[in-house]
């Protein structure tokens, strides 16, 4: 057994001055007694945090998920987890279905050879709307393809956890349904659709929005009737979770504000959506076929007309709502840990009895200084 000390342990959106226990593991005991343990942490003065959960990345380090390879996947996952994500979900852009189908088999082959935990693939499209492209490359998107779909899932389902797609192009919530019943978060992303297209997504399991703002639709008016988009379908139905991209750039401070007001703070879940130039001093290039630039703090496309990704890791974001939006820190952290992990069913996410022991320790800039995955301490460059 181990024990971890800290005056400033985030639990229950509240700071708790006590011991964490940890044994096999799991997290045994949170408690304000000293007992006799194998080993002893005192981090008195930092934080101590569940580890954050990153539910949409690109990669990170110079490393890809797409058009890589299973070490790249491995070295892009592990430069995530020094800056505190502890599990994490890496996400494909759209491409060629075959080229995301080998990007699938290169997470699934590193999967249980990170330093964390890959919850799964995120794929992205290709079934996108062409109309809220963003920075994927239009050439790849597509309706739903029964054929490719069933067969990807059919032979690497296990590998993937979330798929996001535009409602509006699946007939009768076909996508979805299939989707939902192979236990995949269907998940409403780069799409046009209206409520309508929302309700049938929703009736068929649909439970997230995909980085809520951006590439989703809003309010349209045709023939002067006005049909709620994307956004609002967001705000109308409780059931539904969102993702903002919390690096301070793709919303400013007062939208963050205004979305988790609406939706309140169990339903907003943090991501970096972050590109696999992040933390690198890379300013220009191409990915997946589009041409970018970095300045700004940011990653846009070459003519600036849209940003392209983040160059964030996950602690920026908390420093983002801390320091900028004005949240406590441990309203912050919920939404990177709790929340996530509800939305995943996964048992972590918090500080308490039973859930795994994948423990966080950051400075008050939000540094992340130590990291326990499943109890096992992880050096970290």
């Amino acid at each position: 057994m181990i024990a971890i000390k800290s005056d400033k342990i985030i639990i229950n959106e509240s700071l708790f001055d006590g011991y964490v226990y940890v044994e096999k593991g799991k997290i045994v005991e949170v408690s304000k007694e000293n007992k006799p343990t194998d080993k002893s942490y005192d981090f008195t003065g930092k934080y101590v945090s569940a580890g954050f959960i990153d539910i949409h990345t690109h990669g990170a380090g110079g490393y890809p998920f797409i058009n890589t390879d299973e070490e790249q996947v491995i070295k892009a996952c592990d430069f995530h987890l020094a800056h505190g994500t502890t599990s994490i979900m890496p996400t494909i852009s759209a491409g060629e279905f075959k080229t995301m189908k080998k990007a699938v088999i290169d997470i699934q082959n590193a999967m249980g050879k990170t330093k964390g935990n890959i919850l799964g693939a995120h794929l992205e499209g290709p079934y996108l709307s062409s109309k809220q492209a963003g920075a994927q490359c239009p050439l790849f998107i597509t309706p739903p393809i029964k054929e490719d779909y069933e067969s990807l899932i059919e032979e690497h389902g296990s590998a993937i956890a979330r798929w996001s797609y535009a409602p509006e192009n699946d007939v009768n919530g076909e996508f979805c349904k299939y989707l939902t019943e192979h236990n995949i978060i269907a998940s409403a992303g780069h799409t046009d659709a209206k409520y309508k297209d929302m309700q049938v997504a929703i009736e068929n399991g649909c439970n997230l929005i995909t980085h809520l703002y951006s590439c989703t639709s809003t309010v349209t008016r045709e023939f002067g009737f006005r049909s709620l988009g994307v956004i609002e379908s967001a705000y109308l139905r409780d059931e539904l979770y969102v993702e903002i991209i919390a690096d301070g750039k793709h919303l400013p401070p007062d939208l963050i504000n205004m979305i988790i007001k609406i939706k309140g703070t169990d339903k907003v879940i943090l991501i970096t959506d972050s590109l696999e130039i992040a933390g690198t001093d890379i300013k220009q290039g191409v990915m997946s076929g589009t041409e970018f630039i970095v300045e700004d703090g940011v990653c846009k496309l070459k003519d600036r007309s849209a940003f392209a990704g983040s160059v964030a890791t996950a602690n920026k974001l908390i420093q983002t709502l801390v320091n900028s939006c004005g949240f406590d820190i441990a309203v912050a952290v919920k939404m990177l840990t709790e929340v996530p992990a509800k939305l995943m069913g996964l048992n972590k996410g918090v500080i308490a009895s039973g859930k795994d022991a994948d423990i966080i320790v950051f400075d008050k800039d939000i540094m992340v200084t130590n990291v326990f995955v499943g109890g096992q301490e992880q050096l970290i460059d």
